[in-house]
């Protein structure tokens, strides 16, 4: 399930769940599970006693793994979700919106 359209440090918009229609950052990739972690969304709590090493325990926030078809490229001229499609230019592969026909730099 590896799809090498969204990479780290994209900006993507979230397509469904409780955080839909928010933008983000990419932070981390995980192709192998088909998951993706997106800055700011998504962000789950963990109730933790205290311990040696953390000793007056608390609420920890973290931003939580989700499926990549959850998101969608942001497209680089008005913000909106767009697919992905790859062309050939000098030489080199460049990932291109779909919508706008723009370059998606990364």
């Amino acid at each position: 399930m590896a799809s090498a359209k969204i990479k780290k440090g994209d900006s993507v918009v979230i397509l469904s769940g409780k955080d839909k229609g928010k933008t983000g950052t990419v932070a981390k990739v995980m192709p192998k599970e088909g998951k993706i972690v997106v800055e700011g969304v998504n962000v789950a709590a963990r109730h933790r006693k205290p311990t040696q090493q953390n000793p007056q325990g608390g609420i920890d926030r973290f931003e939580a793994p989700m499926p990549i078809s959850k998101v969608a490229v942001a497209d680089p001229k008005d913000g909106k979700p767009t697919r992905v499609r790859f062309e050939e230019k000098d030489g080199k592969k460049v990932r291109i919106a779909v919508k706008s026909g723009e370059t998606i730099d990364g």
